[in-house]
């Protein structure tokens, strides 16, 4: 979960330990909202505050909710608008019962979300797909982890020709979920980042899509996504 929240420490690690769950003691009975990741899908609901107890806080979760920090053992829970600070809090799983929908948490942290920032839903993907980088007259074939209308990463094992800001043209195969057929959707895109010491590097690209492109891109996020949700509402614990 660290991609998604910064640490923050007001006073010491204990102390803030301490602070959070004093305040917690005057919200029982209170909604929190938690946020969680499925697949880079964001899971966030309503949870209400049963007890604190021992350093220790009891929380009456939505199904969904209580299936991620199974999976997660961990969850971040956005400022309350009756606290005091604006920062957001990240609490880890002592205890969880998925079926029963209950968590208790501990070891409280502050944090700051910063997930929320993001222009555009990103998701996982669950099948290769490649993805050409046209740069000048050289392909270099990459395969794409996770994408959004705005961008995606790629695993490529030379990262020669490729810089920081470059401008490319790139081809993704994109395969139809209801039909199993592959789209090819191109794209001028600009190269946002490229992280790793040795092969497979990865290359974080920002995309410039035209309306066509965008509109491919967005159907297939969509039907991503609606598979991400049947997934998670059919896990079992």
């Amino acid at each position: 979960m660290l991609q998604y929240f910064d640490k923050i420490v007001r006073g010491s690690e204990r102390e803030d330990n301490l602070v959070i769950l004093q305040f917690m003691r005057k919200m029982i009975g209170k909604n929190f909202s938690f946020l969680n990741y499925y697949k880079e899908i964001p899971v966030s609901y309503e949870c209400r505050l049963l007890g604190v107890e021992n350093e220790m806080a009891e929380f009456e979760l939505h199904e969904y909710q209580a299936k991620v920090i199974n999976i997660d053992r961990k969850t971040l829970i956005y400022s309350h608008k009756e606290s005091s600070v604006k920062e957001d809090i990240l609490g880890e799983a002592f205890y969880i019962n998925v079926p029963k929908k209950r968590v208790i948490l501990c070891k409280f942290e502050y944090s700051k979300i910063r997930a929320t920032l993001r222009r555009f839903v990103r998701v996982t993907l669950n099948r290769s797909v490649e993805a050409d980088l046209i740069v000048e007259n050289d392909i270099i074939t990459g395969h794409v982890s996770d994408v959004s209308l705005g961008g995606a990463a790629a695993r490529v094992m030379s990262c020669d020709l490729l810089t920081q800001g470059l401008t490319l043209n790139v081809f993704l195969k994109l395969p139809d979920i209801t039909t199993g057929s592959i789209i090819e959707v191109g794209t001028s895109a600009s190269i946002v980042k490229i992280t790793g010491e040795t092969a497979p590097y990865t290359c974080v690209i920002e995309f410039h899509p035209e309306k066509h492109s965008q509109q491919q891109l967005s159907y297939y996020i969509n039907q991503r996504q609606v598979e991400i949700i049947k997934e998670l509402k059919e896990l079992n614990f």
